[in-house]
Formats: structure tokens, sequence, C-alpha cells
């Protein structure tokens, strides 16, 4: 299917009309903006919200947040841990190929770069990230880690050495919900960033200017017509980072004077013609904060990053409506903060303009929101910590999936981050194409059917013990209505929970045929007749939900 197929028929008979008859992106903006919602608060809004803050959502977490207020639910969305998690291990060992710095079993974080294993570590990196999102609490923290990952995009192909790869992800954890500030200072010095663009080799005789300009077009004020720093901002920005290095033995940055431009800096009338004095020695190092200071003294920060999260929890066409109701008022709430982000979340995710029914379904799944979210709110069993092996394995194969789909944790295509976030006008729209659709489809009907066995132990849905914990699953149609409430962000029409019905029944007329089996099967989990045929009836009608296009919106 084409992707202009595949929107057609989105739009088609099958779907139900928004309540003001049109959707978003048909040319309608809503007018709403920061005021705190304070509509119904139902099982329609809080799937909202945690459709666009969690990868996928389980019936315990619909439950558990359609019973809080609004607010509540949001405050307990970004009240996020500040433990860390255990970091990754070697789980790459095989009868040949015997890592000898690292027990497998044991995290490799803390053991000597190896050149010999950087790819295998490098991948079991992708794989502890897969499990965190996988087995994420319900809060907002994976979204922003991705969201973040994908702000500051580097590539693990080019960074290499494994440690930085999965250090970079760490500096973006800690701060995911932090200060916007701190995460570009750390992020500036960051070996991992270094390495991705050069800063590493940066120095006062060779000047490298691709980190100063991605500070300033990528990270911090944006390229919008505002935005008018010169390409002698760009290069005074490359010398005054001139210095930074990396220690691979230690695997720490570092500043080292002797290759620092000691000469003054001057900026243009964007950054209110700021000079930085150059300075000697060790006090080389603070130039960088005084030219972060500077940068963040320009409004177009706020308004820069607030309109990246808009895009990535709203939609992404921003008009001249939304930019005055939400993405002004929103940076300044942003830099009254000091660039705090929580409040910044807060604000957006408690207000009218989030849940005005123009901003609910006019999301694409992204590749990982839609693989991790399959995993999750099917609630598939995974093997267990313990089985280290075969959890690695089966973390990968998702991971895999995604990146098979052209979203490559640890690897987006470009400095840039994926297109899908920024390329006018398709946008999400580039997710779906004849190549990813087949596949987003081949990975759910593989889950329902047949699975992934590897090592011993079947990935696979669990179609009963998913069933069963929807509430009213002996009636067919309120089963019905329940699973397309928790599937599907947009109502569907009579037609589609006809087929779905119908195949419940297995074409029998009377409701019964249904609620006898299902109750005759909870009644006795080893009655194989009626197992057998809820097990199958479930796979098919459940497979149809899949299939729907609208099961792609989030």
């Amino acid at each position: 299917m084409q992707r202009r197929d595949f929107f057609k028929q989105l739009t088609s008979t099958v779907l139900a009309p928004a309540p003001t008859g049109k959707g978003r992106g048909l040319g309608n903006t809503p007018n709403t903006g920061l005021n705190q919602y304070t509509g119904t608060w139902g099982k329609a809004q809080a799937l909202h919200l945690l459709r666009r803050t969690l990868f996928g959502v389980k019936q315990s977490e619909l439950d558990t947040f359609k019973a809080m207020s609004m607010s509540n639910a949001v405050d307990a969305l970004l009240n996020v841990s500040t433990t860390q998690p255990s970091p990754p291990i070697n789980a790459y060992n095989t009868p040949t190929a015997i890592d000898p710095d690292v027990p497998e079993g044991q995290t490799w974080v803390n053991s000597p770069i190896s050149p010999l294993y950087n790819f295998q570590r490098r991948r079991s990196v992708k794989g502890w990230w897969t499990g965190l999102m996988i087995n994420q609490d319900s809060t907002i923290l994976e979204k922003m880690v991705l969201f973040w990952h994908n702000h500051f995009s580097t590539e693990s192909d080019t960074i290499q050495i494994e440690h930085y790869v999965y250090e970079n992800n760490v500096l973006i954890r800690k701060n995911a919900l932090g200060n916007f500030k701190t995460l570009v200072k750390g992020m500036t010095i960051d070996p991992g960033m270094l390495r991705y663009l050069n800063g590493y080799l940066n120095t006062k005789t060779a000047p490298d200017e691709n980190y100063g300009r991605e500070l300033q077009e990528l990270f911090t004020v944006g390229k919008g017509k505002d935005s008018k720093y010169t390409e002698d901002d760009v290069k005074a920005a490359a010398k005054i980072l001139t210095g930074w290095r990396i220690d691979n033995a230690n695997r720490i940055s570092f500043f080292d004077q002797t290759k620092h431009d000691t000469g003054n800096k001057q900026f243009s009338s964007f950054y209110n013609n700021t000079l930085i004095t150059g300075k000697t020695g060790s006090n080389g190092a603070n130039e960088t904060d005084e030219m972060i200071t500077m940068i963040f003294q320009q409004n177009e920060v706020a308004k820069y990053i607030c309109r990246k999260l808009y895009r990535w929890f709203v939609y992404y066409d921003i008009d001249a409506t939304v930019e005055t109701n939400v993405i002004e008022p929103l940076a300044v709430i942003f830099r009254n903060s000091n660039y705090d982000i929580k409040p910044v979340l807060s604000a957006l995710l408690k207000s009218e303009h989030f849940y005005d029914t123009l901003s609910m379904a006019c999301h694409i799944k992204s590749p990982l929101d839609f693989s991790i979210g399959f995993c999750r709110q099917f609630e598939m069993p995974f093997p267990q910590p313990s089985d280290y092996l075969n959890s690695y394995t089966h973390w990968q194969y998702i991971q895999a999936f995604a990146a098979v789909m052209q979203q490559d944790s640890c690897d987006p295509p470009n400095v840039a981050g994926w297109p899908a976030y920024y390329q006018e006008p398709q946008y999400y729209e580039i997710w779906i194409n004849s190549d990813t659709l087949p596949k987003r489809m081949g990975l759910a009907t593989a889950m329902i059917y047949t699975g992934y066995t590897r090592g011993g132990y079947k990935l696979i849905v669990d179609v009963l013990a998913f069933t069963a914990k929807i509430p009213n699953a002996s009636n067919p149609n309120t089963l019905i209505d329940n699973l397309l409430e928790l599937l599907m962000p947009r109502t569907v029409d009579a037609a589609v929970k006809y087929i779905l019905k119908a195949a419940l029944l297995n074409g029998q007329a009377q409701d019964y045929y249904w609620t006898d089996a299902w109750n005759a099967y909870v009644a006795n989990n080893n009655d194989t007749v009626n197992k057998n045929y809820c097990t199958n009836q479930l796979r098919l009608a459940i497979s149809y939900i899949l299939n729907l296009a609208e099961f792609q919106l989030n």
C-alpha cells in the first residue's frame, strides 16, 4: 500500500467523523490554549494522555489513571524515578567468541574499551534500552529519553566506542525532565557527542565548526525565521570550544588548554554583539559556560524547544494560531522556570489544547511506538531478567524490527534525527510506505499467531491472558467495545463491530456461543475444547483490529 492510499483509508467510511465533523490535518486548528482542561475526564481523555506519554497502554494503566483526576494523572506521569537502571551486560558471548575482559552476565561498562567487542557491546546497549522501554513504569521517562535522543541525535556507528554510546543515554536519562541548560552543557562536553561531531579534533590551529553549528542550528535556537545567528557566530562558537578532548583510558572528557584559542570571540547582533573575552590556562573552559549563557538569553531557544515538544506530544502542524495560543505562552513558562523541562510538560499535558478533540488520534505511531507499544499493550511475557541470554535476544529482536521499519535506536540517520519529526510537509507520514506497512502488519500477525522462538523461549501474545484483563470479556458486545476502546484511538463504525462479533461467534447468530465458551474456559483452564475455541476466535478478531488503518494512529 502506498502512503497516500493509506491516508485515504484513514479517512474512509471505516472511521466515524470526529466530533467537529473533520479531523486535524484537514485545515482545522484547535483555537484552545494553555488554560487548564476542565472538561470531561473519562476513558477517552485518559487513553489520549497515556498513548502520547507511554509506549502502549495496558488495561491496568487505563484503570489506574482514569480513576485519578486529570491533574493528578499528569503529575503521576511526570513523577519519574531518579534511580538509574542497571547497566547493560555481556549477553553476547558465543562458543567461539568469548569476551576475555567481562564474564558473561556481568556489565562491561567499567571494563576497558574493546575494539574486538565494541560492536557486540553497542548492540547490547540497543537491547538494554529496548528492555527498559518494554518494562517502563507508568511515567513519561522513556518517551522523554527518546525525545532527547532524537533532539541530540548521535549515531553509535560513528561514535564506535561502546562506553560513550551508553554514557550518552545515561546523560539524557538523568536530565530528561531536569534542566535544559544543564543538559546542553553536559551534551557539549559528552565524550559521545565530542566523537560524533568531531569536537575532540577541534583545535586553535584547525577549528572544527561541526558542533558550534549544530549547537545553534539544531540544539538551541533552531533555524526558523527568527533565528538570525550568522556564519561568524558559528566560527566564534567553534573557537570557544577548542580544547575539549577525550581521555579514552579513563573514558572521560577533559579540557586541554594548549589546544584552546585564547583570542576574544565576537558574536553578532543576534546575540546582542556579545564579546566573550579569551581566557588562558584552565580558565579557557569557562568560555563554554559563557557562550551557553549567552545563547540562552535569546527568546528563540524556549520557542524552538517548545515547538519540538509540541510536535512530539500533540501534532506536527504549527500555524499562527498554535504559535500564539500555545507555543509563545509555553515558552514564557520555560524561560520563567530557568529552562526546567517539567513545568513545560505539565502545562502542555494539562491544557485545553492537549485534550481538544482535534488534538486526538492525529499521530502516526513511530516504529518504536508501534513495536514497543505492541509488546506493552498486549503484556507479552518476556524472559525473566535472570535468563539474560534470552532477555537480550528477544529485546534485540524487537529493536531490530523497529530498525527495519526505519527507526533504529542509537542510530538515527543523521545529526538532525529521524526525518518524520522535522521534514515538511510529510512529517509522520514518512513512517508509512509500501515497505514499512507490511512489516508492521507482519510483526503484529506473527506475534498473535506464531511468535518468535529463540533459545527455547517463545515470545508470543497470550490472547487468553490479555482478554481476561478486559472488563466484561464474557459478553461479546462489551468485549468488542472495550477492545476497540483500548486498541483504537478513533471510533469505528458498526460494520467493523459486526465483523468482529462474527469472528468471536465463529459465524453463529447468538451471543451465548461466545459467552458459554469463555465462561467454560475461565472455569476450567484445562478444558482444551473451549480453550482452543476462544484462542482461535480471539486471534481472528484481534488480528482484524490490528490490520485496520486506525491501529497505526496514536
